[in-house]
């Protein structure tokens, strides 16, 4: 049987460059060369796309953060498919391993759907949903669920709508991801520079009151046909760390994750249902990665879904399924069927 050419993309413009080609060093670790015939494809920090070789540097070294740099080998997408210097390429479904924007917001999903290719995850309705936190709160309120308490503003308007807020409050851009220019403010005195900082990733700020709650987080994976949710986890952050920001994320030994988390069965089980309910009401394929609080006294909200979840091999979502008996490898496959076969 002849192998199936995955073209994996990575990089991007968004303030989650580097954390993408992390993901897609994963990926082509942990990708079956016994199906797969992997093709890689580097987006530059200016939207430059560039073929890769397969052994380009893709890990964090010395903490320092890989970046795809113009090599000069430039790649068209086109509604005929992909091509370099005029030559079309021959290939059968795109991992975008694409976060943020440009990667989860349903840009790349709109050319590649112009193009006719198959590709992993979800499509642009679903993407675009999911990571305008602001808009993915509605649907999930409006579908019975939990959320936290919370105002969307703008530069215009933030001062007159956050007069009547109770502090500790959590500041964020509604598009960001990886944390990017989040931040817990604790009194109205810090709250001018936090929505500074967040304005520079968008153009709407949510400001949410802060959940005492324990972060607990669930994988769904959509192969053969069904939706299913992993075993949870807990991200139990070092209290050095205000909360789970990009540094705690990314370049410090600052977090683990308990896996399983440890709370009881049915409010487990009812995490999972919610985590595959949010799946369907955003209209998601493929995977994503639901986070919620836990509070105290038993109650689940929902945070946030993640359509492309970091993906290296020792990321939360892959680490969720290893622990529900689906390897890295497997993982990959099924996504790469899910996307061959829809």
């Amino acid at each position: 049987m002849s192998k199936q050419t995955v073209a994996i993309i990575c990089g991007g413009p968004s303030s989650e460059h580097e954390v993408s080609c992390v993901s897609a060093g994963g990926v082509l670790k942990g990708l079956d060369t016994e199906r797969f015939e992997p093709l890689l494809i580097g987006i530059t920090k200016s939207g430059v796309w560039v073929a890769l070789p397969i052994d380009y540097q893709l890990e964090i070294v010395n903490k320092q953060m890989p970046v795809i740099e113009d090599n000069g080998r430039h790649i068209e997408l086109s509604q005929s498919g992909f091509s370099i210097d005029g030559e079309m390429l021959d290939i059968d479904c795109v991992f975008p391993v694409l976060h943020g924007e440009f990667g989860e917001d349903g840009k790349i999903q709109h050319l590649l759907d112009e193009a006719e290719m198959a590709y992993v995850g979800s499509g642009v309705s679903a993407s675009a949903q999911a990571m305008d936190k602001a808009v993915a709160k509605l649907l999930f309120e409006s579908s019975g669920m939990t959320v936290a308490h919370g105002v969307v503003v703008t530069q215009q308007d933030w001062q007159s709508a956050t007069d009547s807020l109770s502090y500790p409050v959590f500041v964020k851009p509604s598009s960001g991801g990886s944390s990017r220019g989040t931040h817990k403010v604790k009194s109205s005195g810090g709250m001018k520079a936090a929505i500074e900082d967040a304005l520079l990733y968008d153009t709407k700020v949510l400001i949410e009151t802060a959940i005492v709650g324990r972060e607990i987080e669930c994988a769904v994976l959509e192969r053969d046909g069904k939706v299913e949710a992993s075993i949870l986890g807990e991200i139990i952050v070092n209290p050095k760390f205000e909360f789970y920001d990009f540094e705690a994320k990314y370049l410090d030994d600052a977090t683990t994750v308990r896996i399983p988390a440890d709370i009881p069965e049915l409010d487990a089980d009812e995490i999972r249902r919610l985590a595959v309910a949010a799946f369907h009401v955003l209209g998601c394929s493929g995977l994503a990665r639901c986070d919620f609080f836990y509070t105290n006294e038993g109650k689940v909200i929902i945070n946030e879904v993640n359509t492309m979840p970091g993906f290296t091999g020792t990321s939360v979502y892959p680490k969720l399924w290893q622990a529900s008996g689906v390897s890295y490898t497997e993982l990959i496959s099924a996504l790469i069927d899910t996307a061959l076969s829809s």
